[in-house]
Formats: structure tokens, C-alpha cells, sequence
């Protein structure tokens, strides 16, 4: 059996939807797993050794450039790869017009995606005109639990198992250069929306409450460069690392004895790939991302109702004692 995912973006999103390659391969071992994905994101999907092909995609770059002789090169030959294969199911588990379209120029007999969104989601209804069949979730549908549920049905199984992300065990290999190469906690302080943001004081009274532990700080942005510096003015067992590739910031997840962050994707990675995590919910529901599968993550907060410092503190210190 051949099937294609399509799940283009974001970070946490596509993270998510990589328990269902390990769902299809439990029920049909022989089955072969290919997946359309945002070129920067390529790599996060082929660490996951059950996709067979992964097919790159650059929307975000391709709207720039549709004049431009080379990025018509690169259209045309994205669309041969994504024909390449005859499949026996598409399944878009994004549910936008762009995914369906995706869909719709994929070589296969049955094109499934959702029938609906859930809460505060970005799902678009005329997605469906791409399908040949729409299947339900529930409006309070964890990210992770979402996908699964629709390719289950799709296949005739149930999801029964905690997810499994297919990533590598944490451990092994040469750390990079950057990295200590003894245990360190990542704060990951650093996310779009202000409002998701935990205040710079209560990250200088977790760091304070965790000396000596060395401490590291990445940053995507100049703003988020600067917040780290303040961190790290403020807390001299604290790092602010130099600007990592996205695969540099998924090792920095992987091999982390204490990660802390906010509701954004790398944090989620910390939690794919069961490191002792605390999840910090500040405005965004907890319920639809929260890391429900290890007692190595607490999560804590909800919209409207972040966490206070001692209760940040006291999770962390539980997770560094019990590891």
C-alpha cells in the first residue's frame, strides 16, 4: 500500500503528525510512507526513518519568485516528484485550500482529509471539494490525537497506543561544538506572539532557582537575540547560543536534561522526544497541544492563566530529581 501525508507546516504541526507513520507501519508493516512538507522542515520528517520519500515543497519562497525562470524550474519539478507514485491514499491532515490543491494534483484513488476544524484552528471548509472523503474529529481534538484519528478511520484501526514520534533516542554521536558537553537546561523564551511570552523576571527567578546549572538560550530573531542577552546579563550559569539551523535547535531539544518553554514547536520537540519537559501556557489552550503522553511533562498554564514562578520551579526541580 502506498500513501501520501500531506502536512506542509508549521514546526509543531508537522512534529505532531508524525506519530501517524508509526500507526500506519504498526497496522500494515509493508506499507510505504511518503510526505509533502515545507522544504525547511525536510529534515525534522526525515529523521523519521519509516517515510520513504519526502517531498519538499516552498510555497512561502515560490509566491516571491513566480517571474523568475528557475522557481518555474523548481515548480515543475516538484510537481513530477509528487506524481511520480501511483498511491492508494492522500491524506491531507492541514486542511487549507493550498493542501488541498496538493491533494488534488497527487496521482491517487482515495483523497481524504478532515471534515471539519477544531477550536482555533486554521482549517478552511472549501478544502473539502479536493476530497473523496471528509472525516470528523471533535472540535476539542489534540493536535497529535487529530491526524491519527483521520487516517485510522480512513484505514479501519484504532488509535490505541500513546503516540510514537519515530525519532531517535536521545544520546550517541559527537555533540556539536556549541553544545556543553555536560547536562544543561534550554529555556525556549522565544515565540511570535507577545502574548504567549512568559515575563523576563519569572525566566531570571527559574534560572536563579536552578543554579548552577548551565543554562542555554537560543534565539530565532533579533528581538529574541536581545531577550536571551537580558537573560543572560541577569544569570552568569546562563549561555545565549549562536544562531542555530533548525536541526541544530532539534539536537539542542534532544539531548537537553531540562527543557522550558513556552507553547511553541521546539519545546514540542523536547516533549517528541520525552526529554523532562515543562510546557508553559500563557494564551493559547492547553488542551491542544499539551504533551499528555510521559510523566516526564508537566505542563502547566492554560489561555488567560499562566503559571507563577513556584509552580514552575517546583515542576522543574521535580523533573531534574526524577530523571
Amino acid at each position: 500500500m502506498k500513501i501520501l501525508l500531506v502536512r506542509v507546516s508549521s514546526l509543531g504541526d508537522v512534529l505532531h503528525n508524525l506519530p501517524i507513520v508509526a500507526d500506519i507501519r504498526r497496522h500494515f508493516p509493508d506499507a510505504q510512507v511518503d510526505w509533502v512538507v515545507e522544504e525547511g522542515y525536510v529534515s525534522l520528517v526525515k529523521l523519521n526513518p519509516h517515510v520513504r520519500k519526502v517531498i519538499p515543497i516552498a510555497l512561502r519562497r515560490w509566491r516571491k519568485g513566480l517571474g523568475q525562470a528557475a522557481v518555474r524550474a523548481e515548480l515543475r519539478g516538484f510537481f513530477a516528484d509528487l506524481r511520480a507514485e501511483q498511491y492508494d491514499y492522500v491524506f491531507d491532515t492541514q486542511g487549507l485550500i493550498k493542501t488541498g490543491i496538493v491533494m488534488a494534483c497527487a496521482r491517487g484513488g482515495q483523497k481524504i482529509g478532515l471534515a471539519n476544524g477544531t477550536e482555533d484552528s486554521g482549517y478552511e471548509g472549501v478544502s473539502r471539494i479536493f476530497h473523496s472523503r471528509s472525516i470528523p474529529v471533535e472540535p476539542r481534538t489534540h493536535a497529535v490525537a487529530r491526524g491519527r484519528q483521520v487516517v485510522a478511520a480512513a484505514l479501519g484501526y484504532e488509535v490505541d497506543t500513546p503516540p510514537d514520534f519515530g525519532l531517535p533516542a536521545p544520546g550517541g554521536g559527537a555533540r556539536p561544538a556549541w553544545m556543553p558537553p555536560d547536562d544543561y537546561a534550554v529555556f525556549f523564551h522565544g515565540t511570535a506572539r507577545d502574548a504567549k511570552k512568559w515575563p523576563t523576571a519569572h525566566w531570571i527567578a527559574l534560572g536563579q532557582a536552578l543554579a548552577p546549572k548551565t543554562i542555554l538560550l537560543p534565539w530565532g530573531s533579533p528581538r529574541e537575540k536581545d531577550e536571551a542577552e537580558r537573560l543572560a546579563a541577569a544569570l552568569p550559569h546562563a549561555r545565549v547560543l549562536p544562531k542555530l539551523s533548525m536541526m541544530d535547535a532539534v539536537e539542542l531539544a534532544r539531548h537537553a536534561a531540562l527543557a522550558v518553554g513556552v507553547d511553541t514547536g521546539l519545546t514540542h520537540i523536547a516533549a517528541a522526544f520525552v526529554r523532562p519537559t515543562v510546557e508553559i501556557y500563557a494564551d493559547s489552550p492547553r488542551w491542544k497541544t499539551e504533551g499528555n503522553w510521559s510523566p516526564r511533562i508537566v505542563n502547566l498554564g492554560d489561555t488567560g492563566a499562566p503559571p507563577s514562578v513556584d509552580e514552575v520551579v517546583a515542576a522543574a526541580r521535580r523533573l531534574l530529581e526524577n530523571r
